[in-house]
């Protein structure tokens, strides 16, 4: 073998070296959300991530990116179609803009009576068909996930519809819910959701709607004096990617990928009612109105010391974990 032959077998060797190296390196899916980690949304996109990395054996590589750091909900559709991110998890009032209104028929007021009903359509014709809508603007549905029903928000008392005339309440951008806070004499604002807390502070807007598991971790419920649990209509984000991206993956890696989605969309639908159950337990436990009785009727736990005997009342408290 000549010195030239031997040159080419050892480039051919590193050449082959590098192609492993390069066939090594894992697809990497940005998952970008605007709510927080604690969320519904937020615990499927890390299960999703948790399943994908195990079904692929590390060939994918999914970042999550939680509560609006990478990208606000107004330019997220935007950033999907650029190659930007790979994943999406926006709420259906998201698709009118890109010219999918159909989604908006899921914010009909009164619609769903619980989230069983809630699923039962989405996995049947309605929401199938849905996600099928997308195929036009180059998006492939990949599941619907659950985040509860709507409470309502104000620093007044929202018990009647003429409590919201002249309110200006936030809303994600949803036709039907613009419509149905005007039939009730409201002010309709189209906000970015990391936008809400300061707005709702600065009195930029009075209200707002959303599921308790938002307000909780979102805060608001720290900025609004009342909240009204009134589920007057339900909450579910549309899992997408760009068709481009998706139908561009090896066949295989596609199959795991579906199946942790549709395991991940399993488990975020089934933990959606507690999460909102506890989320709603949590923001009445911290409220000020409790707070303020809780100090006006101090006393009468000396009183009662007093009157029935310090031994059961300290042992009462001890063992219900009450300090006052």
């Amino acid at each position: 073998m000549d010195r030239r032959t031997v040159l080419t077998a050892a480039g051919a060797t590193a050449l082959g070296a590098t192609h492993r190296v390069f066939a090594q390196q894992p697809i990497v899916i940005k998952f970008s959300h605007v709510t927080t980690d604690d969320t519904p949304k937020g615990k499927g996109a890390l299960r999703f991530k948790q399943l994908a990395e195990k079904y692929t054996n590390g060939k994918v590589k999914v970042d999550v990116y939680p509560n609006s750091t990478l990208y606000k909900d107004k330019e997220e559709m935007d950033a999907l179609n650029s190659g930007a991110v790979q994943i999406l998890a926006p709420s259906t009032a998201k698709f009118r803009p890109i010219g999918v209104p159909e989604f908006e028929a899921l914010d009909l007021p009164w619609v769903f009576t619980d989230d069983a009903q809630f699923q039962k359509v989405v996995s049947g014709p309605v929401g199938k068909g849905l996600l099928k809508k997308l195929e036009a603007k180059n998006i492939t549905g990949l599941g619907f996930w659950d985040n509860g029903f709507h409470m309502v928000s104000a620093n007044v008392p929202l018990l009647m519809p003429a409590d919201f005339q002249g309110l200006k309440l936030r809303i994600s951008g949803s036709k039907i819910a613009d419509r149905y806070f005007r039939l009730l004499g409201a002010l309709p604002q189209i906000m970015a959701f990391s936008e809400v807390y300061q707005a709702l502070q600065t009195g930029v807007v009075d209200g707002c709607e959303n599921t308790p598991s938002n307000y909780y971790t979102q805060k608001f419920y720290e900025v609004q004096k009342h909240i009204t649990v009134s589920r007057h209509a339900h909450l579910q984000y549309a899992v997408i990617s760009s068709t481009k991206f998706w139908s561009g993956l090896p066949a295989d890696i596609r199959g795991h990928l579906e199946k942790a989605m549709n395991e991940a969309t399993e488990y975020t639908n089934s933990i959606a009612v507690d999460e909102n159950k506890e989320a709603l337990d949590k923001i009445k436990a911290s409220g000020d109105q409790r707070k303020a009785w809780v100090q006006k009727l101090k006393p009468i736990y000396a009183e009662a010391e007093e009157k029935i005997g310090k031994e059961i009342v300290q042992q009462l408290m001890h063992e219900a974990g009450l300090s006052v």
